[in-house]
């Protein structure tokens, strides 16, 4: 009995020495309650909509007060073409579009009927189908009132649009975000843990004197990474295609380069990561829990970024799989161009060379 309190006594003393593993036992549980706290919601909150009143009457001045009142959207009112309004759906700027006709009023109350168009983004099928019911709802709760108001029956119909996937396949929305997180995961866990494992064997102060330069010793770490995970991405789109019919609507080319740029972020991160970790357990598991749950949460695969506290907001612009999560959902599902991505591409660049720049030179430093 006493050796065995000799043992608890000596895991105590090791647990409270060890940092890593206190962040681990008490910061990693805090850090995850407070995200998820704020993050597992179905709720579709400060959604940017525009509201187009070509009638701009009584009656859709009344039902535009309603949807303004909502805390789910985030109302524009204002009046646009529909070239107009898809030059809006293509920058990203909107998640849907109210359009009123005219004679709406007039409409309603003489034919006792009128129609109200809802143009929703569904690359995420989910959004825009959440977006959907909620104005859906608020429209039939306008009817009832009117209703109960005029002791005529009323009817407002509704003709709703789903871009990019009318169908509201599943598959438009979780395909990028698994290109994501599986480039992510790969690169990261793979460089770092091939680098880490170099140094426990004590090869990797050999390679470093012999007469090749370091950084292309180090560097050719990481180019079988860059090609295995280019066959990575060609066997993810093969089976997004074939099996679960999403077509690449966008160019291949492109797809393509903007993958290799964020296969070259992930193998730099890896590379930051093996610079401070000493061991291949320690660099996997930063590589698995430190790249799993941001990819998952702040890359806006499995929860809208809208929804997030401006803090935890802000956070999610310095994770690269959201920058990717975007270019790929734009070039595959909705099949726009460069000219649509450049500036997710330009902030993956600008993180792919500060990534470089800082593992490097600690690497330099560790082996001075």
């Amino acid at each position: 009995m006493k050796q065995f309190l000799v043992f608890i006594k000596k895991e105590f003393a090791h647990v409270l020495r060890d940092r890593r593993t206190l962040l681990i036992l008490f910061g990693l549980p805090v850090v995850q309650i407070l995200v998820f706290g704020f993050a597992l919601t179905n709720e579709v909150k400060n959604s940017r909509i525009v509201i187009c009143d070509y009638a701009n009457d009584e009656s859709s001045q009344a039902l535009i007060r309603k949807i303004e009142a909502s805390e789910y959207f985030d109302a524009e009112k204002i009046t646009l073409s529909y070239s107009d309004i898809e030059k809006s759906f293509k920058a990203g700027k909107i998640k849907a579009a109210v359009i009123f006709p005219v004679n709406f009023d007039n409409d309603l109350q003489h034919l006792h009927k009128a129609q109200i168009q809802i143009i929703s983004d569904a690359s995420d099928p989910n959004t825009g189908n959440t977006i959907n019911n909620y104005l859906s709802t608020i429209i039939t709760d306008y009817q009832r009132q009117m209703i109960e108001n005029a002791n005529i029956p009323l009817r407002v119909t509704t003709e709703i649009r789903m871009l990019y996937n009318p169908q509201l396949k599943a598959a438009h929305n979780f395909v990028p975000g698994v290109m994501a997180l599986v480039l992510m995961l790969v690169c990261v866990m793979m460089t770092s843990i091939s680098i880490v494992r170099e140094k426990e064997m004590g090869t990797m102060e050999v390679l470093l004197v012999s007469p090749y330069r370091p950084i292309l010793v180090i560097l050719s770490k990481a180019v079988p990474y860059l090609l295995l995970s280019l066959v990575n991405v060609a066997t993810i789109l093969l089976l997004s295609v074939f099996v679960l019919e999403l077509p690449i609507v966008g160019s291949v080319w492109l797809l393509f380069l903007e993958s290799i740029l964020f296969i070259i972020t992930s193998l730099s991160l890896g590379l930051l990561i093996s610079t401070r970790a000493k061991t291949q357990q320690e660099a996997m598991l930063i590589s698995m829990m430190g790249m799993l749950l941001p990819t998952l949460i702040f890359s806006g695969f499995m929860f809208p970024v809208e929804n997030f506290p401006l803090p935890l907001q802000l956070i999610s612009n310095i994770v690269p799989a959201r920058w990717y999560y975007i270019i790929v959902k734009t070039v595959m599902v909705k099949g726009l161009g460069f000219s649509a991505i450049w500036k997710e591409t330009l902030i993956l660049t600008g993180i792919t060379f500060f990534l470089l720049v800082v593992s490097l030179r600690n690497f330099k430093k560790r082996l001075e």
